[in-house]
């Protein structure tokens, strides 16, 4: 009994000191957060506060169709979905101000089903929540029976998983992307948004992604979010767009992932909309409009620089982009790849990414140190 007394002590004691280091890790972790975004202020963004915006092109060089699902349901599971809300406003913005008009259509028509990733939100996101004419385009999309494609220069096919269900099996849209690909017009799609290449056939017979350069939300995205997902789904994008004959160019899980093969221009996810959406300007023939880059932008950077060289060169980066540019990186977001890191089980990744978020939380606090006793003493 005395044995047992004092076994069951050790294991209290190590429980105790173990609930402690994560309580401890909890603080410190929270700790390298960025709570200095001003929620209100974020919510009120307007579009003439984008700055971007001030810039744009006044010259009309035509019109460019951004086409949402209109599922809200996925399949018979009962989880709700819709298109995602930033991969349209980013993208909208970018073709207005370069001087297109955007339109926007669905399967449907009329006001199709959202979704909002409040922790992805930016000031650009919320702009378009607060913009008149973009919402009312929105809320009464164009049935996509009812577009011309002689009307459009490019179409972009925006991203959600609803778009897995209805851009597939869609003759409309199969026979609008065949028209615009084959009058040389640039077709645009990303993260789910691919969706709407598959089964699209050329005048030949032949699949219009086949032999062809493709991204797409890949497998292990899919599979890490939605462990069930192949019985969701009616396929795998992955695999279903490399079953016709694609070349899929899968990147590394959730950072930007760009795949160009002449007027096919594909994304992997969320985090490639920003480029995608300059891509398509530049494939239209035009230099895109210069643009701030966003903190979001520069720490999905930051981690494809850690991809291919390691925490050095991650540092590295980073102490030129923050000291030397005085750029500025998204320590949240940064905080959410290393949770995936841990979810993933990569002690090594998790461990590196915490101590390039450290630095950044650091290299940020100097800077704001600097500046304010450069203001106190002018």
């Amino acid at each position: 009994m005395t044995k047992f007394k004092k076994y069951l002590k050790r294991t209290l004691l190590t429980l105790l000191a173990l609930t402690l280091i994560l309580v401890a890790f909890g603080f410190w972790f929270v700790s390298l957060l960025d709570h200095s975004v001003d929620r209100q202020e974020l919510l009120n963004t307007t579009p003439n506060q984008l700055g971007y915006l001030d810039n744009s092109v006044t010259i009309s060089r035509g019109k460019i169709l951004a086409v949402v699902t209109s599922v809200d349901k996925m399949g018979t599971s009962g989880k709700s979905t819709g298109y995602e809300h930033t991969e349209l406003a980013r993208a909208y913005y970018v073709f207005q101000a370069n001087g297109f008009e955007v339109e926007i259509a669905s399967p449907k028509g009329g006001e199709p089903p959202v979704v909002f990733d409040d922790d992805d939100m930016g000031k650009y996101d919320y702009a378009f929540l607060n913009d008149k004419d973009a919402m009312t385009k929105v809320k009464n999309t164009k049935s996509i029976a009812s577009v011309r494609a002689d009307d459009y220069q490019a179409i972009y096919f925006v991203g959600g998983k609803g778009a897995m269900f209805d851009f597939p099996s869609n003759h409309h849209i199969q026979s609008l992307v065949a028209n615009l690909y084959s009058s040389n017009k640039v077709i645009g799609a990303v993260c789910h948004g691919p969706a709407a290449l598959v089964d699209v056939k050329l005048a030949n017979g032949s699949p219009l992604i086949e032999g062809k350069l493709v991204s797409g939300f890949t497998n292990e995205e899919e599979l890490f979010l939605i462990p069930d997902a192949e019985t969701i789904f009616p396929f795998l994008l992955q695999d279903k767009l490399t079953n016709q004959g694609a070349k899929f160019v899968p990147g590394p899980a959730y950072l930007e992932t760009i795949a160009q093969d002449e007027n096919l221009i594909t994304g992997q996810n969320p985090w490639s909309v920003w480029k995608l959406a300059e891509s398509m300007v530049r494939q239209l023939g035009y230099t895109p409009i210069p643009r701030e880059i966003t903190a979001e932008e520069r720490t999905i950077e930051l981690l494809k620089v850690y991809q291919t060289q390691g925490y050095d060169g991650a540092k590295h980066w980073l102490v030129n982009m923050l000291v030397n540019q005085h750029a500025k990186i998204d320590r949240n977001l940064l905080a959410m790849h290393s949770i995936v890191a841990i979810m993933q089980y990569d002690i090594g990744k998790t461990a590196d990414i915490l101590r390039l978020l450290s630095q950044t939380k650091f290299l940020s606090n100097q800077r704001l140190s600097e500046q304010t006793n450069q203001e106190q003493s002018s």
